[in-house]
């Protein structure tokens, strides 16, 4: 499937445009859609303890403020929804999921990418001390369905029924209904607690590709630029903007695609691929975060798409 937009002039331009009048929509008609929920590296943005220039001026006022990288799969006919990742600021995100702007739908289920603080923790939401849920089914992984059981808190949110784990298989298709479908696929990443996977997600006429998190795509058995070729949406990490971002660390040992690297890697795409391509996962440090800076100018002017919170792509 290829990505196909109308454009009336320069995609830069466009999502320049788009960035300053609110997130960028592509949803059409009252299909299934993919909301984004959060853009921010696990953390958040301002992160915890810190003052620097990137952070200070957060602490006192909130316009800024992004919430932690999330997605969700919206099906407004079955008035259905799954979210990808269960991060720290899941109380916000899933108020907003079932708002009514989204036509209020359940909570049908949580993908998990793996075991960082930013993608499984908002999981304690759904405890008996807060939400007290019932049986809401969790997919994840054999390594992370296993950390689930045998560690607490999250045992407990299995004993008391808050949540059911799915265990899923990689490269093996979740079938959610007779229009969506999702497929993990393992990536190459720190796995200290479990292993790391993205998520495909295939609705009726479109698809998406949601890599929060990889090593370098040299590191990846799958060429990253045949990925992108072949579906219509990619949110990818974008952790960091260039090396050196962070001052006396050595970043090899951080071993994310920075967004240069990755915009040189798909610079030979045609205009309506790169388009599909947005950067998500954004370090507190990474200046795509800060509207006015040349970094961000930089990446839209390239073609290439920021994800933003409230951003809809319809499948």
């Amino acid at each position: 499937m290829r990505f196909l937009i109308v454009l009336t002039f320069c995609v830069g331009v466009l999502l320049q445009s788009c960035t300053e009048n609110g997130p960028p929509d592509f949803q059409t008609g009252d299909g299934p859609y993919v909301v984004v929920l959060g853009i921010a590296q696990d953390a958040g943005y301002p992160q915890a303890g810190c003052t620097k220039d990137c952070c200070r001026h957060l602490w006192s006022q909130h316009t800024e403020r992004k919430m932690v990288s999330c997605i969700a799969l919206i099906d407004p006919v079955e008035q259905q929804a799954w979210m990808f990742d269960a991060t720290p600021d899941f109380k916000f995100q899933l108020a907003e999921l079932t708002s009514e702007k989204h036509g209020q739908p359940e909570l049908a289920g949580i993908f998990l990418t793996h075991a960082h603080i930013g993608h499984y923790t908002g999981l304690m939401h759904l405890g008996h001390e807060v939400m007290g849920a019932k049986d809401v089914p969790v997919f994840a992984m054999p390594r992370m369905a296993d950390f689930l059981r045998k560690n607490g808190p999250w045992s407990q949110l299995v004993s008391f029924h808050n949540i059911a784990i799915r265990q899923l298989e990689a490269d093996s298709t979740v079938v959610l209904n007779e229009r969506l479908k999702v497929k993990p696929f393992r990536v190459p990443h720190r796995d200290e607690y479990s292993e790391t996977v993205g998520f495909e997600i295939l609705g009726p006429s479109k698809s998406l590709v949601f890599i929060p998190d990889i090593d370098k795509w040299d590191r990846w058995d799958h060429p990253a630029t045949d990925v992108v070729k072949t579906h219509d949406y990619n949110l990818v990490d974008g952790t960091f903007y260039e090396n050196g971002e962070i001052p006396g660390r050595d970043m090899s040992q951080i071993p994310h695609p920075f967004i240069q690297e990755s915009m040189e890697l798909f610079s030979g795409l045609p205009k309506e691929e790169k388009a599909g391509i947005f950067f998500i996962h954004l370090n507190h440090t990474n200046p795509v975060l800060r509207a006015n800076s040349p970094a961000r100018s930089n990446v839209l002017q390239l073609g290439f798409g920021i994800a933003e919170e409230g951003m809809k792509l319809t499948l």
